[in-house]
């Protein structure tokens, strides 16, 4: 206690380079600082807040536009980085900076004769907090959350073209390949986990009971477990998170119910 007492008193008063070398003592104490920093009036309650800040988990979501039907989906868009901030944890958002495949207009279902790009309208999403997918680093994250759309299907992979046989977006490709190598954990929804199944090949998934999606993640190598709302299936050997999302007939209480679920089991698995 003697040496809590010293660091919080003195580090009021340290420069900036002097702060950091107390940091690290406080940090490996945090619980205790907590506790202790309100019997000290001196102690400043922005220490114990970047404390806390330093222990936070950090979420990358990548998105894949802006609407279910040639984007990112937004109900599961927005629900996962609500359910990032409710148990605890920080994101930031992604996007590849890519044109879309097409544009769909979401009243009639039909092709509109225009062009956008993917990381253009993501950022519709992102509130305009948002960055290239070729800049994420992936030592600077814990966990990686691939919401659903049919974005995802054909902006960062080709799969609703090409099936078993899709190609997938370079800087996603990498953005997965460097979280695996890290043994970080990656989070999936709705058809996003067709992608881990092409990059990653042997890996188990969901995407809730479509035969024809379930068939053709087979055929990519990878081993499809049924699943329903709020179910979240992991991978035996890899930190692989999926759940079903709009894969299924499901409402938004239902994929408030999933985001969430998938949420917590990857920040279980991180204590």
């Amino acid at each position: 206690m003697t040496g809590l007492f010293y660091c919080v008193r003195k580090i009021n008063k340290l420069t900036p380079v002097a702060f950091n070398a107390h940091y690290n003592f406080l940090y490996l104490n945090f619980e205790r600082v907590k506790k202790f920093s309100k019997s000290l009036p001196s102690c400043k309650v922005s220490i114990v807040n970047k404390l806390k800040y330093r222990n936070m988990k950090k979420f990358a979501v990548v998105l894949s536009g802006s609407g279910v039907y040639d984007g990112a989906e937004i109900h599961e868009s927005v629900l996962t980085i609500l359910a990032i901030k409710k148990h605890g944890a920080d994101y930031e958002i992604f996007a590849p900076d890519v044109l879309q495949h097409h544009v769909i207009d979401h009243v009639t279902g039909k092709e509109m004769k225009e062009k956008r790009n993917v990381l253009t309208e993501s950022a519709r999403i992102a509130r305009g907090n948002i960055k290239p997918l070729s800049e994420f680093q992936a030592r600077s994250f814990d966990a990686l959350i691939l919401p659903g759309g049919f974005g995802v299907a054909k902006n960062l992979c080709t799969y609703a073209f090409d099936g078993a046989k899709c190609t997938v977006n370079p800087d996603v490709e990498k953005a997965v390949k460097d979280m695996v190598s890290l043994q970080k954990p990656i989070g999936a929804m709705c058809i996003s986990p067709v992608v881990l199944s092409k990059i990653l090949g042997n890996v188990e998934v969901t995407i809730g009971n479509d035969k024809e999606t379930a068939d053709n993640v087979v055929l990519m190598g990878s081993i499809h477990k049924k699943a329903t709302h709020g179910e979240v299936v992991k991978d035996s050997h890899r930190l692989i998170y999926t759940t079903p999302c709009y894969m299924l007939d499901a409402n938004i209480l239902q994929i408030e119910l999933g985001t969430s679920n998938l949420i917590s089991a990857i920040l279980h698995d991180l204590q």
